[in-house]
């Protein structure tokens, strides 16, 4: 059973905002996961938002593929704010 927050257009927005960096920096599901110690399937489970991802794994992916998490969080602060404007407008 997938919860609201999962299914939410916010948390969308957040994942494929990381999984945007993730391509962008061309790495794989599963070299990511191995530069975290972690199975493929942990990466794969975030990414069709199977599993919730928390802040400290947020912190650790964007370290892994080269980033400072600030900077990931302002593409996926970037991305809600168009979700939510987006949202405000079909909501009329």
């Amino acid at each position: 059973m997938q919860r609201g927050w999962v299914v939410s257009p916010e948390y969308r927005a957040a994942i494929e905002a990381i999984k945007n960096a993730r391509l962008a920096a061309d790495v794989s599901q599963r070299e990511l996961a191995r530069r975290l110690g972690k199975p493929p399937s942990f990466i794969n489970k975030i990414e069709l938002l199977e599993r919730r991802l928390d802040i400290l794994e947020f912190i650790i992916i964007a370290q892994a593929l080269g980033l400072e998490a600030e900077t990931l969080m302002r593409e996926v602060v970037e991305r809600l704010s168009f979700t939510a404007s987006k949202s405000k407008h079909t909501h009329r």
